[in-house]
C-alpha cells in the first residue's frame, strides 16, 4: 500500500471513531421497571405486561439489546409493596411504569429522581400526585382512567339490568382504592326513588368483603356494585363465587370478574392504557420530561355482559342493552 493510501486509510478510521463511540453511547443498554397489581400468574397481568411490551418493540425498544424491563407483581402487604418498588430504583432505572394507586404511592416513596409513567390512576390531580392534567409538572405523568361521574353509570346500568334491585351496596376497599368514595355523589344524584338505598361498604380484607357481599345477600333485592379496585381484580374467582353464592346482580368496573362468570361490567380497556404507556416511555426514553407530557384519559371503553349468568339469575337482558354491549358471553 502506498503510503498517502495508508495516511488516507487512517484518516478515515480515525474520523469514523467519534461516530462510533457516538453509536455506542446511543444505543446503552436502558433499564425500565415495570409495577402491576395483578398476580403475575393472572391471565389480565400477563396481557398488560405483554402489550406493553409489544408498544415498545415497535417503537425501536427490543428487551435484550437496548432495554432491560423488570416487572413486579401484585403484593397485598404496603412493606412489600415499598420494598418491591425499591428493588427496581436499586437498579438505577430511566423509567418507571406503575399501575395502580397503592403501588404509586411506593414508587413516590422510593424515588424522587426516576421519572414516573403511571397506568390506569384514578383522578391523579385530587390524590396529588400531578398538578394538572394539562401540566402534570415534576417527574410523574401517564394515564388516567374513570371519571368521577361513571358512578352514576354503574348504578343506572346495575338497574337496567336488574331493574327490580331495590338497593345497591357500593363495595371498595379503602387502602386499595383511597379514591373511591369520588364516585358516590354521582350516585346520589340521579334522581333515584325514595325507596331505593345506597350502601356504602369498604371492605379491606377477604372476610370483611365476604361478610358485605352475605348481609346483601340476606336483604330482598338487592344488588352490587364494584367499584375500580386492584383488590377485586386481584381475586376476581374469590368475588365472583361470593357473589354466586349469593345469587345478586352485580356490576364491575372490570370486565376481566365478568369473562370470570360475573354478570355486567363498564370500564377502562386497560389493556389499551399499557399499550399507550410505551410511547410515553419511549419519549421519556429518548429525553423528554414527564412535566411536558399532559396526563392522558381514556379513549376506549367496553360494555360486557355474561347471558349465561344472567339466567342462572333468571334476568331477562333488554334487547337495547345487548345492542350495546362491546362483548356477549353466551
Amino acid at each position: 500500500m502506498r503510503r498517502r493510501e495508508f495516511i488516507t486509510l487512517l484518516a478515515g478510521v480515525a474520523a469514523a471513531w467519534p461516530l462510533a463511540a457516538r453509536a455506542q453511547q446511543s444505543e446503552r443498554m436502558r433499564r425500565v421497571g415495570v409495577l402491576i397489581a395483578r398476580a403475575a400468574n393472572d391471565p389480565e397481568g400477563k396481557k398488560q405486561a405483554e402489550t406493553l411490551q409489544r408498544g415498545l418493540e415497535q417503537l425501536g425498544w427490543s428487551s435484550g439489546r437496548n432495554v432491560e424491563i423488570h416487572f413486579r407483581w401484585q403484593t397485598n402487604d404496603a412493606g412489600t409493596r415499598l420494598a418491591f418498588a425499591k428493588e427496581l430504583v436499586e437498579r438505577k432505572l430511566d423509567v418507571l411504569v406503575v399501575n395502580s394507586t397503592p403501588y404509586l404511592i411506593a414508587a413516590r416513596q422510593a424515588t424522587g429522581s426516576i421519572p414516573i409513567v403511571f397506568v390506569a390512576i384514578a383522578d391523579p390531580v385530587a390524590q396529588g400526585f400531578v398538578q394538572s392534567l394539562a401540566h402534570p409538572g415534576g417527574l410523574i405523568t401517564g394515564f388516567g382512567v374513570e371519571e368521577p361521574s361513571m358512578g352514576a353509570k354503574w348504578l343506572e346500568l346495575l338497574r337496567e339490568i336488574a331493574p327490580l334491585v331495590g338497593q345497591a351496596s357500593v363495595l371498595f376497599n379503602p387502602n386499595s382504592a383511597p379514591f373511591a368514595r369520588m364516585f358516590l355523589p354521582s350516585m346520589q344524584s340521579i334522581g333515584l326513588p325514595a325507596s331505593f338505598k345506597l350502601i356504602v361498604s369498604p371492605v379491606r380484607d377477604e372476610t370483611e368483603l365476604d361478610r358485605a357481599i352475605t348481609s346483601a345477600g340476606r336483604q330482598p333485592s338487592s344488588g352490587l356494585i364494584f367499584l375500580p379496585d386492584s383488590f377485586f381484580s386481584s381475586r376476581r374467582e374469590t368475588v365472583v363465587a361470593l357473589v354466586s353464592k349469593q345469587k345478586l346482580p352485580a356490576i364491575y368496573a372490570d370486565a376481566a370478574l365478568v369473562r370470570s362468570s360475573g354478570l355486567i361490567a363498564f370500564g377502562i380497556d386497560r389493556v389499551d392504557l399499557f399499550y399507550r404507556a410505551a410511547a410515553y416511555v419511549d419519549r421519556i426514553l429518548k429525553g423528554d420530561k414527564p412535566a411536558d407530557l399532559p396526563v392522558q384519559m381514556p379513549t376506549k371503553f367496553e360494555l360486557v355482559i355474561n347471558l349465561k349468568t344472567a339466567k342462572v339469575l333468571g334476568l331477562d337482558v333488554p334487547a337495547t342493552l345487548l345492542a350495546r354491549a362491546d362483548e356477549v358471553i353466551e
